[in-house]
């Protein structure tokens, strides 16, 4: 993913915008903006709906700052006006569902169980010989770090709302396991879940492009 920019301490952050230094905004626009939008479209029914409520979220934020007492860092200040503005769209375009809600998005194996010792082999549950989970060894070349920032980015994307949500919120942007659950409002248990099968998936998309990396690396070197 996108090198992550150095932002300056929150009270810095917060007065620099209460001064309206653009500087500063766009700062802060650079750094947060990818991770609103997965979160907002989780919530809403389009992409361009979705940055409509990021634009509005900003807005608020701009005529609130004023207002921050500083209880919260202001990025979870400003991802908590992001989520409420998200579901009051949501509702709106009759989108919105309990967060924690485990639905059909969620079901099914993470893992192909084909991949694990059945019932009556010895270690049953454990990998299959030959199926275990691949040591991630990026490949060196510049421009392939590029690609893979670029696969963990697509394949984040492409990950049903919920579970998109939650890696975001916890992989990306960094958030603790009772902060991502305060802001969705969900449980511990689901928090988890969520977590845990996004994270199958991305490595299940990872291994599926590290592992042709591979191949095409081993070829040329047999040509």
């Amino acid at each position: 993913m996108a090198g992550v920019l150095e932002l300056p301490p929150d009270e810095v952050l917060v007065q620099r915008l209460r001064d309206g230094d653009e500087r500063t905004f766009a700062l802060v626009l650079d750094s947060w903006c990818g991770g609103m939008l997965r979160v907002a479209m989780s919530f809403v029914s389009t992409r361009a709906s979705a940055e409509e409520v990021v634009q509005d979220t900003w807005l608020a934020v701009i005529k609130g700052i004023g207002d921050f007492e500083g209880r919260s860092s202001l990025k979870t200040w400003v991802y908590r006006i992001l989520v409420n503005t998200a579901k009051a769209r949501g509702t709106k375009e009759s989108r919105t569902v309990p967060f924690g809600d485990l639905l059909a998005e969620e079901e099914g194996p993470t893992v192909d169980p084909a991949r694990f010792r059945s019932r009556g082999e010895p270690y049953a549950g454990h990998w299959a010989v030959g199926q275990e989970p691949r040591p991630w060894h990026f490949p060196e070349d510049h421009v392939l770090r590029g690609e893979v920032r670029g696969v963990i980015e697509e394949a984040i994307d492409g990950l049903p709302p919920r579970l998109r949500t939650v890696i975001t919120l916890r992989d990306v942007e960094g958030y603790g396991s009772e902060e991502v659950c305060s802001l969705l409002e969900i449980s511990p248990g689901n928090q988890r879940v969520l977590l845990h099968r996004a994270r199958a998936l991305l490595r299940g998309k990872l291994e599926k492009y590290l592992s042709g990396t591979h191949e095409v690396a081993v070829g040329r070197g047999q040509a």
